[in-house]
């Protein structure tokens, strides 16, 4: 009997990542010949994920070349809109319909991430990692969808806003909350805490971003 065939790499998959974990920043230009040889994929499916990214707005021309994305100012504004409106309602449900095991595994996420404050960047991870579970636990899969593709976008933000001072802290505080009004299956105060959250968060990178410019300056 012969050995299974390895599993074909994801290209698309690979590049979102390697996006997503900031190995490709916004401006960054990406090369079919470098990605394959990176990945160790043929260049037609790294043609065809680049194809496909670019139609969702996360790589974007300049000139011949393809560059990933940035958020100007009124996109991101934009965006953590929509983020503070589908995560709130996320939370809603998620303390009408999540399981006492899925609220287990958020407590367990909120303790552990206590050992990695000092280091936003393994921080950052577990926050997507929090606030994934919390989209499952709303058990909606259309808005885990719309979920998906907000995160996808926050991507394109050069840095994550849990690097400033004291803000890991405050983060995981307020995950605290989150927590505590799912686990009440308390729906008003799951939303509003995790709004609260996400404002909090784009007040953060907008002082961030505003500190950027005036070092630039």
């Amino acid at each position: 009997m012969q050995d299974p065939k390895p599993a074909q790499k994801d290209a698309y998959a690979l590049i979102l990542e390697a996006i997503d974990s900031h190995v490709y920043k916004p401006g960054d230009r990406l090369v079919e010949s470098d990605l394959a040889d990176r990945f160790g994929v043929s260049r037609t499916p790294i043609r065809e994920a680049l194809q496909r990214l670019e139609t969702q707005s996360l790589l974007t021309r300049d000139g011949r070349s393809l560059i990933v994305a940035s958020l100007d100012h009124t996109q991101m504004a934009e965006l953590y809109v929509v983020r503070g409106e589908l995560e709130g309602l996320a939370a809603r449900l998620a303390a009408s319909h999540a399981t006492p095991e899925e609220v287990r595994v958020l407590r367990d996420m909120l303790e552990a991430d206590r050992a990695l404050l000092g280091d936003p960047s393994a921080l950052s991870r577990a926050n997507k990692r929090f606030h994934k579970q919390i989209h499952l636990a709303s058990h909606n899969r259309f808005l885990v969808q719309q979920l998906d593709l907000v995160h996808r976008s926050m991507a394109l933000l050069a840095t994550t806003s849990l690097a400033a001072e004291g803000r890991g802290e405050d983060a995981l505080a307020e995950h605290e909350s989150i927590v505590a009004a799912i686990e009440a299956g308390d729906g008003d105060a799951a939303d509003k805490a995790l709004r609260a959250h996400i404002s909090k968060a784009f007040v953060t990178r907008l002082k961030l971003d505003a500190a950027a410019v005036e070092r630039k300056g």
